[in-house]
This record gives C-alpha cells, sequence and structure tokens, in this order.
C-alpha cells in the first residue's frame, strides 16, 4: 500500500519536474542585435536585444539609446524600469520590437536589465 503510494509519488514528481523545466539555449527572437542593424533593415515587428547605455530622456516614456554602434530612439514605458536606478553611465540591457512612428523607427522595449552600475 505504502510502496504505491510512495511510487505515485516519486512518479508525479518526476512528470512535473520536466514541466517546470526552462530552455535556455540560443534564440531566433530577440537574438542579439546592434543600434546600426535595429535602426536600419529590420522588419517593423522584429524582436531586438540591445546592449548598451539610455544616454538622455527626450518625452515622456522616449530615451535615446546608444552602443557602440550608435544611437537610436526607444520607448520605455515606466513599469519596464521596476525601481531600478538608470543613469547615462549605466551598462543595460534592452528587449523590445523594432516599430515605426511619424519620427522614424524607434524599439519599443518589453524589458530592461542593468548589466554593470
Amino acid at each position: 500500500m505504502y510502496a504505491r503510494l510512495i511510487s505515485a509519488m516519486v512518479l508525479s514528481v518526476a512528470f512535473s519536474a520536466s514541466a517546470l523545466a526552462q530552455f535556455s539555449g540560443p534564440s531566433k527572437s530577440g537574438s542579439h542585435t546592434t543600434v546600426t542593424q535595429a535602426a536600419g533593415n529590420l522588419r517593423v515587428g522584429t524582436y531586438v536585444t540591445l546592449t548598451g547605455n539610455v544616454i538622455e530622456h527626450l518625452r515622456e516614456e522616449y530615451f535615446t539609446f546608444r552602443d557602440k554602434s550608435g544611437s537610436m530612439r526607444v520607448e520605455i514605458p515606466d513599469r519596464v524600469f521596476r525601481g531600478q536606478r538608470v543613469e547615462p553611465s549605466t551598462t543595460v540591457r534592452i528587449t523590445g520590437e523594432i516599430d515605426v512612428g511619424r519620427a522614424g523607427r524607434y524599439v519599443y522595449v518589453n524589458a530592461l536589465e542593468v548589466v554593470s552600475p
């Protein structure tokens, strides 16, 4: 009786562990990109990951983002900052989607991670 109960518990844990696993390998969506690529020929709706600095607040939720290849406009909603302090010298990794507006191409940021203070 107890052996069946223990067997059932072990099996349920074994099967649920695989359901909770997360993939940690390479991905086609959100692959690392440069500002030059993002501002250039990538299609609207393409997900990108950029590493660099938020160097200037333009207006509302719009900022200038710069990496080694150049700079471009990004839209970062307040909720994305999650209370993290970000200064022009802070290196961050942003993930977002290429979009286009009246002022040209920009990245709508969904996630922001401080890489180094």
